[in-house]
């Protein structure tokens, strides 16, 4: 396979494909970007993760107070069903309910108040791992597409990312991962690992990863 940094720079944001205009610098996109991120973080694929976040849309769910308002019930019917989930609709459902209710409880529902009050990069890595279901996949999922926009947002790349990029023979290390830039090579990296034979890891089954 030949693909050049270049080509890389093209690449479309996972959150650009839901339609989420992080560089908006908005609140509500950053919320919508969380809650794509927990579904993307889920141990389902990738198309999925995508129907679901559209069905959330559809139904007007995109605030962290309506999707409590709506109820476990709901969530498992219509929207779960609806985007495609069979096996993990209700412990999802419950995980999004818990950390929509942390978000109200501790942050005035702001994923943006979260990131004010976290110390430092590390200590935002670390609140955001206090939400229910939320392991460092889904951390980084989240903050990867945020790294332009918060400043205390810098994950390391996941090790698929650095993997495919030395089986490519590019060099990423010379560009700054506050960058959009740096960002979309990452997303298409990402996108290459299964036509790279890369295997994503045992302790996750992220489709993002």
């Amino acid at each position: 396979m030949t693909i050049t940094i270049d080509e890389l720079k093209q690449s479309p944001l996972y959150s650009e494909e839901l339609g989420i205009a992080l560089r908006e610098n908005k609140e509500r996109e950053y919320f919508k970007w969380f809650l794509a991120s927990l579904l993307f973080g889920g141990r389902i694929s990738e198309t999925i993760a995508q129907n679901t976040y559209r069905t959330f849309e559809r139904y007007s769910l995109l605030r962290p107070r309506k999707i409590l308002d709506a109820g476990w019930d709901f969530l498992v019917n219509p929207i779960m069903r609806e985007g495609g989930y069979v096996r993990y609709d209700g412990r999802k459902s419950t995980q999004i309910l818990r950390d929509c209710e942390m978000l109200l409880d501790q942050y005035n529902g702001s994923v943006t108040t979260l990131h004010d009050m976290a110390k430092n990069r590390r200590d935002l890595e670390n609140l955001l791992l206090s939400f229910y279901g939320v392991g460092p996949v889904t951390v980084n999922i989240f903050l990867r597409e945020l790294r332009p926009y918060w400043r205390k947002s810098d994950p390391i790349p996941l090790p698929v990312v650095t993997e495919a990029a030395a089986k490519l023979g590019l060099e990423i290390g010379a560009y700054n991962r506050k960058t959009v830039e740096f960002t979309r090579i990452e997303a298409g990296l990402i996108r290459l690992r299964r036509q790279l034979n890369l295997a994503r890891g045992k302790s996750s089954k992220s489709p993002l990863c």
